[in-house]
């Protein structure tokens, strides 16, 4: 899951020139990711073709050469798929993208780093190799302010130009088919649909499943297959690898963060991430309006020591009025429940934040021993055992008493 309130926001207004970054020639070094602070950008092709000139450049870096072709990963399937994720499957998506005229690129809704940095690498690594690629995700279609420095949005286009029945359609980071929202349909009729994904909650869709559950993020499985296309990592698609895997593990601190996980983003830093540069955009940057709603949201929060099978449950809830009153956009909310997770008596911390639509989409997370992800999976979301999420209407009460029964722990009954 911005900046100063004065940044641009008008559609290809200047949305690069604030925070551009620099390479000691001078080139654009720009490319981060997630935990919206600033308000939504309209997405699209925005990107000016020529650099603009930044008003400082940060701390210079000369782009390092590609890294040599990484060992062949040999990924587990899902639980249940019977061993380990099939050499065939790698080849078979291999064999259609190249044979590919077109290709379609879908991830889901509401992206977060993982979804639009996986998306927009591949997008930029199937452009080198001359297939023509269209990028997209269901309404609302806004890319998060501060997605903005991903390299490659020039590649993205609405979901109504999607073609209804794509060549070849490939989907990134959704568990299920209906999380493409508007483009499940052209996944659906597409002639053939390669699946990426990382949740343990995956429905199982698509003709071709390139699905591990144990993969720290999706984009662990997007650099495999670009590895397999023969397609080197410049900076650009490195940039967007690296924005989802820094995002799905938490800065390198969830316990999805492997020695594989580390050997990946040195390679990645070696490609030319700058790591400092990607953490500021990730997680070090707020609007004024943004402490003021969290600190409404913290002084909201109950904490509930009996629930969770006596683990402890601490919620609390943004309402729309909370964040229009603020001027703060719904998608600079992800890092509430980050503040909330570190509460010691509590093993489950979630936060209930009311979109535009009056839906609240109640955002989950735990610190081990309750399986947040099998609770939304039974309220009709989805996610991992430590992270999961659903949206659901009604009152916050309500939701919280549902989501509490649907919380177990080791030991428990079903």
């Amino acid at each position: 899951m911005s900046g100063p309130e004065g940044r641009a926001a008008a559609p290809g207004a200047g949305w690069n020139e604030e925070c551009l970054l620099l390479d000691a020639d001078g080139h654009s070094a720009n490319g981060h990711d997630v935990i919206p602070r600033g308000g939504a950008l309209p997405a699209g092709p925005t990107a000016p073709s020529e650099p603009q000139a930044a008003i400082e450049p940060r701390a210079a870096l000369e782009p390092s050469p590609a890294p040599e072709p990484s060992p062949v990963f040999e990924a587990p399937a899902p639980a249940g798929a019977g061993g380990a994720l099939r050499e065939r499957e790698w080849e078979r998506a291999v064999e259609l993208i190249g044979a590919a005229g077109e290709v379609c690129l879908a991830c889901h809704v509401a992206p977060d780093g993982d979804a639009l940095g996986s998306m927009l690498a591949l997008a930029q690594a199937l452009r080198a190799m001359g297939k023509r690629c269209l990028a997209s995700f269901g309404e609302p279609f806004t890319v998060p302010a501060i997605l903005r420095f991903l390299p490659g949005q020039e590649l993205l286009v609405e979901p109504a130009r999607m073609p209804a029945a794509p060549e070849l359609m490939i989907s990134l980071d959704a568990a299920g088919q209906a999380r493409l929202g508007a483009l499940a349909g052209p996944a659906e009729r597409a002639g053939a649909l390669i699946v990426l994904d990382h949740h343990a909650s995956n429905t199982g869709f698509g003709g071709v499943r390139l699905v591990d559950p144990d993969a720290a993020a999706t984009a662990v499985l997007v650099e495999e297959l670009i590895r397999r296309l023969g397609v080197p990592l410049d900076r650009d698609i490195a940039q967007g690898l690296y924005a989802g895997l820094a995002s799905d593990t938490g800065s390198f601190k969830y316990p999805c963060t492997t020695p594989e996980v580390h050997d990946l983003a040195g390679r990645l830093l070696t490609a030319g991430v700058r790591p400092e540069a990607v953490s500021r955009e990730l997680w070090d940057r707020a609007p004024f309006g943004y402490l003021q709603v969290l600190a409404g949201a913290l002084a909201r929060a109950r904490l509930e020591r009996d629930a969770a099978g006596g683990r402890g449950l601490v919620w609390t809830t943004i309402a729309r009025a909370d964040r229009d009153a603020r001027d703060v956009g719904y998608d600079q909310l992800e890092g509430v429940i980050d503040q909330l997770r570190r509460t010691d008596e509590a093993e489950v911390a979630v936060v209930c934040k009311e979109n535009d639509r009056g839906e609240w989409y109640v955002s989950t997370r735990s610190k081990g021993s309750v399986d947040v992800g099998r609770a939304c999976v039974e309220l009709g979301g989805g996610g991992h055992r430590m992270a999961a999420a659903f949206t659901m209407g009604g009152e916050p009460a309500w939701i919280i008493d549902r989501l509490r029964a649907a919380l177990r722990v080791p030991g428990e009954s079903d």
